[in-house]
C-alpha cells in the first residue's frame, strides 16, 4: 500500500477517538514521509506538533497503522520531511466518484481560517436536525442573528460526537456570513489554556487579553476541560465578564452541564447557568439515516440504501463514528477497486464496533465516575462525607447496581465497606432523581458512554 494512502486511512481511524478540533489541530500538515522495515516515520510541520504526538498519540496512532497494516511495529516522528517519496501517479482516465470521495476524504489545511480557526466545511445547510438536537440549533441560529442580546452566554452540552463541534463552528461561520466585520474566534479550552501559559511565561498577558476582550463573538469548545485549572479559571472569568458585560456573544460546549462540571468554581458555574443550556442527545434510527445519507451525498460516493442501513444500525450513539465508518468503508473500497456489499461492510464494521455490548465490572464503573467528576478514584471508597465526593459516590453505587445488578452488601463492601443499607438509600435516591430529571437522566448515559467506551 502506498504510504499516502495508508495514512489516509487511518486519519479516517483516528479521527473516530478524539475531539474534530484535537484532530485538526495535532493531524494538520502531517504525512508519512517513510515506511521501511516496519518503522513508520510520520513528519510533522513543527517540534511542538512532534513532542505533542510523541506524548499524546503515539499509541493511538500506531494502533490505527497495525489495523490497517499488521507488519507495522513502530513509529517515528520528525520535522519537516528529511526523506521523500515519490508522489502518487497521476490519474489520466476520468475520475470516478470513489475516486473524488476518496480526494474528498483527504485532510486539507486550506478550509481552516487561521485568524477565526473555523472551518467552512461546517454550515447550518449540512447540520441534519432531528430531535435530539433541535433547541441547541434553533438557539444557534437565533443568536447568529441577534449577537449578544438573546441567548448569552449559549451553553451546549451532550457526549461525544453528537455535532457539538460542528454546531459550533456552523454559529461562527453563520456570524461572518451576516457581518463580515465581526471578530469570530473558535478555540477548544486545551487551546486557550496553552495560549495563557504561553502568555504568562513570556510575560505577555497584556496582549492576550487584549486578545480575547476585542473579540465580538467567543465560542469555546470543551469549557469541562479548564475545571481544576484555577488560573484559565481566574483569567476566563474576566474575559467572560468583559464580553458580557459589552453584549458580545459567547457560546460553550461541553459534555456534560455545567452543574456537573465539579471542579468548576462557583462564580464561573453560575454565569455558564445565566444564558440558555441545550443539550444534544443521541439521535435516533431514522435521524441517524439521513445523517449518514448526507455525509456520502457530500462525498458523492453511490451506495446503496441497504449499506447505509446496516451502518445506522450499528453505530447508535456517535456521529462522529457514523461518518467515520462510512469513511472506512470508502477507504476500502478505494483501495481495493470494489463496491462496497453487505459482507464486506459488516466486516469492516465489527473492527469498529463489537455487535454485543461490551461487559464491564464495578473498577472500571468507579473509574468512569471519578474521572467524569474530576476526581480521584480512592476518594470514592474512602470515608469522607464531602459533598463534592458523597454525590459521586452514590452515583457509582447506584451505577454498580444498575449495570452489574450487584447486591448491596457487594457495593457497600467496595465501596469504603460500608453497610448495605447506605448503598440501597443511594441507590434509591439517584434512581428517583433518574426518573424526574431529564437533564440528570442525560449525566447518567454520559458516564455510562465512558464506561463502555
Amino acid at each position: 500500500m502506498d504510504p499516502r494512502e495508508l495514512w489516509q486511512a487511518a486519519l479516517g481511524e483516528i479521527e473516530l477517538s478524539i475531539s474534530r478540533a484535537n484532530f485538526i489541530t495535532w493531524f494538520r500538515s502531517t504525512d508519512i514521509n517513510l515506511f521501511k522495515d516496519g518503522v513508520v516515520f510520520i513528519s510533522t510541520p513543527n517540534g511542538f506538533t512532534k513532542e505533542w504526538l510523541e506524548n499524546k498519540y503515539n499509541k493511538l496512532i500506531l494502533k490505527a497503522l497495525r489495523n490497517i497494516s499488521p507488519e507495522i511495529r513502530d513509529v517515528q516522528f520528525i520535522i519537516g520531511a528529511k526523506a521523500q517519496f515519490k508522489p502518487l501517479p497521476v490519474r489520466r482516465k476520468k475520475e470516478t466518484p470513489k475516486a473524488i470521495a476518496k480526494d474528498q476524504l483527504r485532510f486539507e489545511e486550506s478550509t481552516v481560517d487561521k485568524e477565526t480557526n473555523l472551518n467552512n466545511r461546517y454550515s447550518f445547510d449540512n447540520f441534519v436536525v432531528g430531535s435530539f438536537n433541535e433547541l441547541a440549533q434553533a438557539a444557534g441560529r437565533a443568536i447568529s442573528k441577534s449577537l449578544g442580546t438573546l441567548y448569552n452566554p449559549l451553553f451546549i452540552y451532550g457526549g461525544v460526537g453528537l455535532g457539538k463541534t460542528h454546531l459550533l463552528q456552523a454559529i461562527g461561520n453563520e456570524i461572518i456570513k451576516k457581518n463580515a466585520s465581526k471578530k469570530v474566534k473558535y478555540l477548544s479550552s486545551e487551546k486557550y489554556t496553552t495560549e495563557l501559559v504561553d502568555a504568562i511565561s513570556k510575560k505577555g498577558m497584556e496582549s492576550f487579553k487584549e486578545k480575547y476582550r476585542k473579540i465580538d463573538a467567543l465560542i469555546i469548545d470543551d469549557i469541562q476541560f479548564i475545571g481544576g485549572k484555577e488560573k484559565t479559571q481566574e483569567e476566563f472569568f474576566h474575559t467572560f465578564n468583559t464580553l458580557h458585560q459589552q453584549n458580545k456573544q459567547i457560546v460553550l460546549s461541553s459534555d456534560r452541564p455545567p452543574k456537573a462540571i465539579s471542579t468548576l468554581t462557583e462564580r464561573l458555574r453560575s454565569r455558564f447557568e445565566g444564558g440558555m443550556i441545550a443539550d444534544i442527545t443521541p439521535p435516533d434510527f431514522e435521524t441517524r439515516l439521513a445523517i449518514i445519507k448526507a455525509k456520502a451525498q457530500e462525498k458523492s460516493f453511490n451506495v446503496a440504501d441497504d449499506i447505509l442501513e446496516q451502518i445506522a444500525n450499528y453505530i447508535q450513539t456517535n456521529i462522529r463514528e457514523l461518518e467515520g465508518a462510512l469513511n472506512r468503508v470508502i477507504a476500502t473500497c478505494e483501495m481495493t477497486n470494489s463496491v462496497p456489499t453487505l459482507d464486506t461492510t459488516n466486516k469492516i464494521l465489527a473492527r469498529i464496533v463489537p455487535v454485543s455490548k461490551k461487559i464491564t465490572n464495578f473498577k472500571n464503573i468507579i473509574k468512569a465516575v471519578a474521572e467524569f467528576y474530576d476526581i480521584n478514584a480512592n476518594e470514592l471508597l474512602n470515608r469522607s462525607r464531602k459533598k463534592e465526593i458523597v454525590h459521586p459516590r452514590q452515583v457509582a453505587m447506584y451505577l454498580i447496581r444498575e449495570e452489574l445488578n450487584s447486591s448491596y452488601p457487594f457495593i457497600g463492601e467496595k465501596l469504603g465497606g460500608r453497610d448495605h443499607t447506605t448503598a440501597m438509600y443511594a441507590y434509591d435516591k439517584i434512581n428517583k432523581r433518574v426518573e424526574n430529571s431529564n437533564s440528570f437522566k442525560q449525566e447518567i448515559s454520559l458516564i455510562k458512554e465512558r464506561i463502555y467506551s
